[in-house]
């Protein structure tokens, strides 16, 4: 008996589209060479959590829907007396998706979550590390689908973060933008 696995839709389409033209646009000699998306870690901060405890768990719950992979609570490193924070207090949530998950929670933001964005012109091209890492920032996370605006008490944003293998911010743009991810059609005009 033969079992099948599954392998996502965005995981073929690097295989078989962006691999071949990443090679093509940067001569590379090997598949290895080319850039590949590693993790995506999600980062939430919670505002208000030293006084109210249950925010941290809203987050956590809200952000283990959002990215379909159980969040855990950070913890704050040290004391800090003007905000009446102690050390190793919740004030925030964090998840790392990776493989599977990774490449759905990738597919599941372009093609329905991004698109609900009020006023959406494509995200910004500008904020890319220099290591071939990228970030971005959503103001709230009502944006996602799997979010019920009913239940929601309090609206939050997040960080979101690609870790690629890409060695410069060249090389991660394009990989990102194969895979589908809506950058702004700025083109510079002195390039």
């Amino acid at each position: 008996m033969a079992t099948t696995t599954y392998i996502p839709r965005l995981q073929t389409k690097y295989k078989d589209e962006v691999v071949p033209a990443l090679m093509k646009k940067f001569g590379y000699k090997t598949i290895m060479q080319c850039p590949r998306l590693v993790k995506i870690c999600l980062n939430q901060g919670v505002k208000g959590s030293v006084a109210d405890k249950k925010l941290i768990d809203d987050a956590v719950n809200e952000m283990t829907m959002i990215s379909g992979q159980k969040a855990v609570p950070t913890l704050s490193k040290k004391d800090i007396s003007n905000f009446k924070l102690r050390k190793a207090m919740p004030i925030g949530c964090r998840v790392t998706l990776r493989s599977v998950t990774m490449y759905e929670f990738l597919d599941r933001m372009i093609a329905i979550t991004l698109p609900r964005v009020r006023d959406f012109k494509g995200i910004n091209d500008k904020s890319f590390d220099g290591r071939g890492n990228y970030t971005m920032g959503v103001t709230e996370q009502i944006i996602f689908p799997e979010i019920d605006i009913d239940k929601v008490n309090r609206i939050s944003g997040m960080d979101i973060t690609f870790v690629t293998t890409a060695r410069t911010n060249e090389e991660a743009y394009e990989l990102l933008k194969e895979l589908g991810m809506p950058f702004k059609n700025i083109k510079k005009e002195n390039a």
